[in-house]
């Protein structure tokens, strides 16, 4: 059971802060329904991820690019309703906010009002500085995302750590920087190298979360149904694996086809 259960001070992007700087880690973790929310939130998580990680988790699609904002809406919300704890934030789903900065905030704005989100998440940096401004502009509280981005799989062609050579790390470095001037309240670095990541964390007032980035960070977020076991298929470096649901899932199905089969189920006790 988590030590931090008894923290229910609601966790906001001031707290964030505040963890930081008492050199308190985050912990991260996605979800995308209302039950799983819940649990989580009840763990004492701080941070709760609508990613659209959705798109390969739930939907069985093999990049996060086919998912739509109205789609994430529907999980943010289905979230939100398990949530008490937790600061919810949510991915912009690719398509939502590149390349126009009036259509970024109307998407960001669909998010927060339809979904009672308290955050969004944009993968980028300069590239996207213009979007992340006018969202900030009207209040919405933004988390940045450099590294390896997955909207941007087609262009880098793979998965493979990013910013091992001196100009891409010099670049995110940059863009970090930027990030925190411009308003963002904190930075996911996703599959750098270690030291990168740590050298951005020791740089930056706002907090810095990594994922496969080392343990120089200020968090860590992670794929739910890859640390709890139901995604088997996924084995990266960086992920440690904290249950095996699938094999839990699998035989407790087992067990319950054996049974209706064989009339144990229901038994007397189990009808009216």
């Amino acid at each position: 059971m988590s030590t931090y259960t008894e923290d229910q001070r609601k966790v906001t992007t001031h707290r964030l802060v505040e963890m930081k700087a008492r050199g308190e880690k985050i912990a991260m973790l996605t979800a995308y329904d209302y039950s799983m929310a819940r649990l989580i939130d009840e763990a004492g998580m701080d941070v709760i991820l609508v990613g659209d990680s959705a798109s390969n988790v739930m939907a069985g699609n093999i990049t996060t690019l086919p998912i739509t904002l109205d789609q994430m809406i529907y999980h943010a919300k289905s979230v939100i309703k398990g949530v008490k704890r937790a600061l919810v934030v949510v991915d912009m789903p690719f398509g939502s906010y590149q390349g126009n900065s009036k259509e970024a905030l109307a998407s960001a704005i669909r998010i927060m009002k339809e979904s009672h989100a308290e955050a969004v998440k944009m993968e980028g940096g300069s590239e996207i500085r213009e979007s992340i401004e006018r969202i900030l502009s009207a209040g919405i509280p933004v988390m940045g995302h450099l590294g390896l981005t997955p909207q941007s799989i087609n262009k880098f062609g793979t998965y493979s750590v990013r910013a091992r050579e001196e100009a891409e790390a010099a670049k995110l470095i940059e863009d970090a920087r930027m990030l925190e001037e411009i308003g963002c309240f904190a930075v996911v670095l996703e599959k750098i190298p270690a030291d990168l990541a740590r050298k951005v964390s020791e740089q930056l007032t706002i907090p810095v979360i990594g994922i496969g980035a080392g343990g120089g960070t200020d968090g860590q977020v992670l794929v739910m149904h890859d640390m709890l076991g139901i995604n088997k298929g996924f084995s990266p470096r960086f992920l440690r694996r904290y249950a095996d649901l699938a094999t839990v899932i699998n035989d407790a199905v087992a067990h319950y086809i054996d049974d209706v089969k064989t009339r144990d189920f229901p038994n007397e006790k189990e009808q009216y």
